[in-house]
């Protein structure tokens, strides 16, 4: 157990502090007073992209050496920051906009401090997703932040798979060159659900759009994607008992498939609720290029069946047929 009292008057304390200092993400009036005082104060500043970081303290007039420390050399240069500030250095770490340590190895280093006992004192500053997610017009009284998508599209399915069910709003960052590419696949996994596409927050061009997932594919089409991205994902809606027990009860096809089906509360209603297992199967099939087994495999998965009686209704089906 380990208790952090930052400001603690007449402390012993003998390293020293690791600063996490927000900066702006477009619009440099987004600096704060206190982080304009801090990059001052501290003995070093380690930064993601030391080019970009030396424009910033150019323009506050900031003299402070400093240093890099980014994905890169993280493993060279971690240690190094870590006995300095065992040794009483104060740090200051930023990162090329907003934040440090969010979906970038400033988290590294701040672990590895507070393990070993060093102060880490947040400077709060601009965050993109937040400023997305505040002016998306989705709700807001609970979220998800998730990041950088995979690249790869098997990946990226099962990553999207995994807040499927989520009923929070969902934030993520993506690069212009694969926002489209991207929301085709959330439009397969996650079905047509409402999202805000917040592009240059902060800066003059700064732009959200907001609709389906398919009208802002329609979109990109005709405007091109421009600047990085933060897309905010309506969680998944909770549907009535009601309707969800009509739908499923649909699918009894005298196996006593969807008799079973239709004791699941209108809360698990999920995408593939109006679909027969067979075409559950198939459209892993078509879709996502899997084979029969991994479909029946995800199918099973998705509906909390043994893969051997899918797998015994699908054979049944075709046998039938």
């Amino acid at each position: 157990m380990q208790v952090q009292r930052s400001f603690e008057a007449g402390s012993d304390r003998t390293t020293g502090t690791l600063y996490l200092v927000g900066t702006p993400i477009g619009n440099l009036e987004d600096m704060t007073f206190r982080a304009i005082r801090t990059l001052r104060e501290v003995d070093l500043i380690a930064a993601e992209d030391t080019r970009q970081t030396r424009k910033l303290l150019t323009h506050f007039e900031i003299s402070t050496r400093i240093v890099s420390y980014h994905e890169h050399n993280k493993r060279a240069s971690g240690p190094e920051l870590l006995r300095l500030l065992e040794e009483g250095t104060s740090i200051a770490l930023v990162s090329d906009a907003g934040l440090p340590a969010i979906s970038d190895p400033g988290a590294d280093l701040v672990r590895d401090a507070a393990e070993r006992g060093i102060a880490v004192v947040p400077v709060p500053g601009a965050n993109a997703a937040l400023s997305a997610l505040i002016m998306s017009g989705l709700p807001t009284e609970r979220f998800l932040f998730m990041g950088f998508p995979p690249r790869q599209k098997k990946a990226l399915t099962e990553w999207l798979t995994s807040f499927a069910h989520e009923r929070g709003t969902v934030m993520l960052y993506e690069s212009p060159h694969r926002v489209s590419k991207t929301l085709a696949v959330m439009l397969e996994v996650l079905g047509d659900r409402s999202i805000a596409m917040v592009r240059e927050l902060t800066k003059r061009h700064e732009e959200a759009a907001r609709g389906t997932v398919s009208e802002c594919i329609a979109w990109l089409e005709e405007h091109p994607p421009l600047g990085e991205y933060v897309i905010i994902v309506e969680g998944r809606k909770i549907e009535s008992a009601r309707s969800t027990a009509s739908v499923l009860s649909q699918e009894d096809d005298g196996d006593g498939t969807g008799a079973a089906m239709t004791g699941m509360s209108g809360e698990d209603a999920v995408w593939w609720s109006s679909l027969s297992i067979e075409e559950h199967v198939q459209h892993y099939e078509d879709r996502q290029s899997l084979s029969r087994k991994d479909a029946i495999k995800r199918a099973a998965a998705d509906r909390s069946m043994q893969k051997r009686d899918v797998y015994n209704m699908v054979m049944r089906k075709n046998e039938s047929g």
